[in-house]
């Protein structure tokens, strides 16, 4: 519930701060006073939309404090917990706004986006406002007011993401159906370019060899020339060689060691060298003996060869990156193919999530014509109570299966009869403006006995009623406050007396500047304030008698 409420800079309030009372309080005062201010404040702490209009002329900021206590609300609780903003038993929301029209948003000292002061807020509050009869003619509110009052959140949330997942799936099966024709021409290419590729039995690393291997059938006379000449050079020609020219320089140089040692690492080195040369010579040798001229092979080498450069050309990339291509089309292919696969799995997709809907808006449907009935009976009797003794309420509720929509598959209107005889029809087409402000005040203050919100605030929601009925109407306000905290703002002296608490607001300008204020009234302020409301600013003993008797009547309930 609400504790209190903390307001500095704001509109035409410079600082005020209300303490709440637990049941009913009825905020009243002088026309143009301000009476909602404290209402339009309370919604700037619930993270409604702020305006640099709302500060206060001449200063910087405004500053609404709103303080709740949520001790015994476990969903509030889990709400601070689950975003880490849970303090003990308190809740406090704040908001700042600058004369630019900036804001900032607290919630137990911590700052957060504004959406989440109305997350939390949504959760503390609900506001009631003058124009609130002006939303029941609107189907989409009807049935919002219905599920409401039947506790149909959880399962319009299911019935919500099932929709979802539907229109997904339908939309995936649309565009995959659309683009069939396109993908059968695509998989002919793809199959005749994987084709190809796979008949020409390519393998990892073949395109290097091939081409070392072209090279050297290309090149084999040349080579077999110079390979044999170098041969003759190092160890084959009789008329002198490498070989026989090293070991005649190692002879010399071996008798001359006999005579000088330091000669023997040169020794070392010539003797290595002449091994090695020997070794060389020698693989040389072995070389030219399997080098071969094969005019055949060279035919199929260049073949092979041609045809790597050639699909390489077809597909645009380097001859040795033919393999990874020929993987990648057949991944697209794969994939293509499998598209008819995909097709059938939503198909079924499709018809379990249309079985999963159409399970979910039944029980919906249900739910509602079940709650409905409730509703008609305790709204016609009301409204009964609000001098509308002939008035019937109905609500209709018709049903397409076919029909697929987040909210389910019924069509709601709230239908009434303010006369006898006359046929139930629309709001829109029956009620004049008074009885749609009774209705809409009867079907929000009984649906409010049913949703959770701990606290109701209806702002001026009894215009357009007077005497025996705005009589009726604080009544039924004070009875909807044994269950939750009710705060009304009112002009009517027979709603205001049934407050347990009287707050009265009063507007005073001084030096240029305009200054309201708001207090809570004891027994004999009530009593002047009441017979205020009831003769206008002149107070007889005969306006007090008359507000002390209502006092009276009120709280003997």
């Amino acid at each position: 519930m609400l504790i209190s409420l903390a307001i500095k800079n704001f509109a035409i309030v410079s600082q005020l701060e209300v303490n709440w009372h637990h049941q009913m309080t009825t905020i009243t005062g002088e026309t143009g006073a301000g009476k909602s201010i404290a209402i339009d404040a309370l919604a700037q702490a619930l993270g409604e939309r702020s305006e640099a209009s709302m500060v206060r002329a001449n200063t910087d900021k405004a500053e609404v404090i709103a303080s709740f206590d949520v001790s015994k609300l476990t969903t509030a609780q889990n709400w601070l917990k689950e975003n880490e903003l849970f303090n003990d038993d308190d809740c406090i929301l704040r908001r700042v706004v600058t004369k630019e029209g900036r804001s900032k948003a607290y919630i137990n000292g911590i700052q957060v986006p504004a959406s989440q002061l109305k997350a939390i807020g949504s959760l503390l509050v609900s506001i009631h406002g003058q124009h609130a009869h002006q939303l029941l003619i609107k189907p989409d509110h009807q049935r919002f007011m219905l599920d409401q009052y039947a506790g149909n959140l959880e399962l319009l949330n299911k019935l919500k993401l099932v929709y979802s997942n539907l229109q997904s799936t339908t939309s995936e099966f649309k565009q995959l159906t659309e683009k069939q024709a396109e993908f059968s021409a695509q998989k002919q290419l793809l199959q005749y370019q994987v084709d190809e590729l796979n008949n020409a039995e390519l393998t990892d690393g073949e395109y290097q060899e091939i081409e070392n291997e072209h090279k050297r059938l290309h090149h084999a006379n040349s080579l077999q020339g110079d390979t044999q000449n170098a041969l003759d050079i190092l160890h084959e020609n009789d008329n002198g060689n490498a070989y026989s020219a090293l070991q005649s320089a190692l002879s010399l140089l071996q008798k001359s060691a006999n005579l000088d040692s330091r000669l023997n690492p040169t020794i070392e080195l010539l003797d290595s060298a002449l091994i090695q040369l020997d070794e060389g010579t020698s693989e040389l040798r072995n070389y030219i003996d399997q080098l071969e001229l094969n005019p055949q092979r060279l035919i199929e080498v260049e073949q092979r060869l041609n045809l790597y450069v050639e699909l390489s050309r077809k597909h645009q990339v380097f001859p040795e990156l033919l393999i990874e291509k020929l993987t990648s089309l057949t991944d697209e292919l794969n994939k293509l193919a499998n598209s008819d696969t995909r097709l059938l799995e939503l198909e079924l997709e499709i018809e379990q999530a249309k079985t999963s809907y159409k399970e979910l808006a039944l029980a919906l449907t249900e739910k509602r014509c079940h709650f409905a009935q409730q509703l008609n009976k305790k709204i016609t009797a009301s409204m009964k109570q609000l001098n509308m003794a002939d008035a019937v309420f109905n609500i209709d509720i018709s049903s397409d299966p076919e029909t697929y929509s987040q909210f389910g598959s019924d069509k709601v209107e709230f239908l009434v009869s303010a006369n006898p005889g006359q046929p139930l029809q629309p709001l829109l087409k029956v009620a004049s403006g008074g009885e749609l402000s009774r209705m809409s005040l009867a079907i929000q203050v009984i649906i409010a006995q049913k949703v959770t919100t701990p606290t109701l605030l209806f702002d001026e929601v009894d215009v357009g009623v007077s005497g025996p009925t705005a009589s009726a109407v604080g009544k039924l306000m004070r009875e909807l406050s044994n269950n939750t905290q009710v705060i009304c703002v009112t002009h009517l002296p027979q709603v205001a007396c049934y407050g347990h608490q009287q707050q009265f607001v009063n507007k005073q300008t001084s030096t240029g500047t305009t200054q309201t204020s708001m207090e809570a009234l004891d027994q004999l302020g009530r009593i002047d304030e009441l017979a205020r409301l009831l003769g206008g600013d002149t107070i007889s003993a005969t306006t007090k008698a008359n507000a002390q008797e209502l006092l009276s009547i009120a709280h003997a309930h």
